[in-house]
């Protein structure tokens, strides 16, 4: 892990761009609404993503990447919430690769600018983290925010199982923050099944991936209980 420390001037001067990716269904949170939409503390999930990265230094231009079906109930939640945040709309595709490739369309092959990809339901991330990767990618390439396992870790092999090393172990996040020309290249690629964030995309190239510390509580909504959780670490702020 580096840690590198720029003004606030430094990276606003820097071209940014953050994708946020809301493709999840309901299904694991036993709702009918997508989990992105669900409230939490009286806000939808989803625009808490987009507030954190509105808020912090890097200011970034936002792309929220959502199924066509749910444009329309997007543009009904913004005017029922006041949600002003600049913003545009792309719809997603058939996977996540997908929708983050639709996403990319929108940034222009030729700026020199900084990427970062966020999982639309992963509402507490903190703007340290995020302005840490966007300093990172830019000194670096890229910058895979992660924590270190705190469990014990056992994989399995055939019939029986063999314990890891947890030191070794990190916990992917989001956000997953590249250089502009090193992301698109890497999503000219075709799709493939083992491709399961981004960092896994670019690595496929041949370019070194770089970590950065992330935070326990940048958790995100999956299940019901989650709702919960990220309800009581809002009101501890």
């Amino acid at each position: 892990m580096i840690e590198i420390r720029n003004s606030k001037s430094e990276i606003r001067n820097q071209k940014n761009y953050a994708i946020i990716v809301a493709g999840g269904s309901g299904s694991r949170m036993l709702s009918a609404v997508p989990k992105q939409f669900l409230l939490l503390n009286g806000l939808p999930v989803l625009m808490h993503t987009l507030l954190a990265f509105h808020n912090c230094d890097a200011g970034p231009q936002l792309i929220l990447v959502l199924p066509a079906a749910y444009h329309d109930y997007w543009t009904e939640l913004c005017t029922t919430h006041n949600f002003t945040i600049p913003h545009q709309l792309v719809s997603g595709g058939d996977t996540r690769f997908h929708s983050v490739k639709n996403g990319l369309d929108l940034i222009p092959d030729y700026e020199d600018s900084l990427i970062a990809v966020q999982d639309a339901v992963r509402p507490l991330t903190d703007c340290k983290i995020i302005d840490h990767a966007y300093q990172h990618a830019a000194a670096n390439g890229n910058a895979i925010v992660a924590v270190k396992s705190r469990d014990s870790i056992r994989q399995i092999k055939g019939d029986a199982s063999v314990a890891l090393t947890r030191d070794e172990i990190y916990l992917v996040q989001t956000p997953q923050t590249f250089q502009s020309a090193q992301l698109k290249k890497a999503y000219q690629q075709s799709y493939h099944s083992k491709f399961t964030d981004d960092a896994s995309v670019v690595e496929e190239t041949g370019v070194k991936i770089h970590l950065v510390e992330g935070n326990y509580q940048n958790i995100k909504i999956t299940f019901p209980e989650d709702i919960v959780i990220a309800e009581l670490l809002l009101k501890s702020k």
